[in-house]
């Protein structure tokens, strides 16, 4: 059978263009779980691996439309769970910001619920501002979060451990519920964690949840590629996502891992018309709807220091190492570079999907551009992410997959009912008993 591509859909509720809210039949309600269920929902007709609820833990009146309010997404995709079948359903958690002890319970118990369809966008926080919610004077340094989720990581998987995948007997006739022989106590002690366990849960369905990972820094690469199972890709040339995937296979063939063992997915934001003028007539209608304000605040995240200081029709300045978004400020330079352009013109850019990749054609033209990326070798597949929603997700689902399933190369029907079967990832086995009790 060919070889085919995964794909993945990231939801901002309100889309991933700063102003994409104010098109004609855009939703604008976050927070309305109908609206949320519907898209995943419209995902899952189209058999999609997942879908991904990026998160953070601050947020402001400046923040942009897609990040000011939004739903807590483990709560989310609990009840997601139960209105949806055979789609992963995937959510950002903070390391940085969060207990191991309480993650691995949830998401263990969401495992359960979906039956095996959970996945854990890891990272470590970008905003500084997010200490402050957190009873924290700082936000600790760049090396030491990496270093705070890699133990992190280490403790959730020992606490899904806790109990073997046949501890539970539940034998009426011996009056046996549990094996205890088939318990192995954590005892935890790290650099930045104390966790005893055991976990009061049972071994999720997957064995544990896939992990995910964004992370673009030789510190990221490096987490990515010991830890990994899916990695989020922002690539805008072909060249360099083929290098990127070549780094990062590296990484985890350094750290004793199968050149395979991650899938790696890049962001994309499709503008699809019934011809290719009028898709950029969307582009357009877009573009006079922008906030300048607002479109400079999500370029200056995106590069991670405030460009508003900078002349903005000069050329983008030399920047230094960002310890935020650094994927996006490495793309975004990239993108400059080679186009030559202002600080403007790169705001205008940035604005269309933060700063991810935008293909703009009729369907067949993006799925010419998904295939010719597919088959060079620059990914596993794309997380697919709109300007607005429903209508621009909606057409991608409709008139771009069927054409992907048609050359072969997307699924016409799921053929398994985790996520790690959608993924092709084996379910981990219970490692050599530490210590029975």
């Amino acid at each position: 059978m060919r070889k085919q591509m995964h794909l993945g859909s990231l939801s901002h509720g309100v889309g991933s263009h700063v102003a994409g809210w104010r098109m004609p039949g855009a939703e604008t309600e976050k927070e309305n779980f109908d609206l949320v269920a519907r898209a995943v929902r419209t995902a899952e007709r189209g058999k999609f691996d997942f879908v991904f609820f990026a998160d953070a833990v601050n947020t402001g009146a400046d923040a942009a439309p897609m990040f000011v309010v939004r739903f807590e997404p483990l709560t989310l995709l609990g009840a997601l769970s139960v209105v949806t079948d055979r789609i992963g359903l995937v959510a950002t958690v903070s390391t940085t910001y969060s207990e191991p002890y309480n993650v691995a319970r949830a998401l263990a118990s969401l495992d359960h619920l979906s039956q095996g369809r959970i996945g854990w966008n890891v990272v470590t926080g970008s905003s500084p501002d997010a200490a402050a919610n957190f009873s924290k004077d700082k936000h600790p340094p760049h090396e030491e979060r990496y270093a705070m989720a890699q133990e992190y990581l280490e403790v959730v998987k020992g606490l899904w451990d806790s109990w073997e995948d046949s501890a539970l007997v539940a034998d009426k006739q011996t009056g046996q519920f549990i094996d205890t022989g088939k318990l192995h106590v954590l005892n935890h002690v790290g650099r930045y964690y104390r966790v005893a366990g055991p976990l009061n849960a049972s071994r999720p369905p997957q064995g544990y949840p896939v992990i995910f990972q964004a992370g673009a820094s030789d510190r990221g690469l490096e987490l990515a590629g010991s830890t990994a199972e899916v990695v989020f890709a922002t690539q805008s040339f072909q060249e360099e996502a083929v290098a990127f995937a070549g780094k990062l296979r590296d990484c985890a063939e350094a750290a004793g891992r199968a050149r395979d063992s991650i899938r790696i997915l890049l962001g994309v934001s499709p503008i699809v018309g019934d011809t290719e003028r009028e898709a950029r007539d969307i582009i357009s209608q877009l573009g006079a709807f922008v906030d300048p304000v607002t479109s400079m605040r999500v370029l200056s995240d995106r590069v991670g220091i405030d460009l508003a200081r900078y002349d903005i029709d000069g050329p983008l300045p030399d920047l230094p190492p960002s310890t935020m978004m650094q994927g996006h400020a490495r793309v975004l330079q990239s993108v400059a570079r080679r186009y030559n352009m202002t600080i403007r013109q790169l705001r205008d850019y940035a604005a269309v999907s933060s700063g991810h990749r935008v293909l703009i054609g009729t369907p067949a033209q993006v799925a010419d551009d998904l295939e010719a990326w597919f088959a060079r070798g620059a990914c596993d597949g794309f997380a697919i992410m709109t300007p607005y929603s429903p209508q621009p997700f909606e057409r991608f689902v409709d008139q771009v997959v069927p054409i992907l399933v048609e050359r072969e190369l997307f699924r016409k029907e799921y053929s398994g009912k985790t996520l790690r079967d959608h993924l092709g990832l084996e379910r981990p086995p219970h490692p050599t008993p530490r210590s029975p009790v």
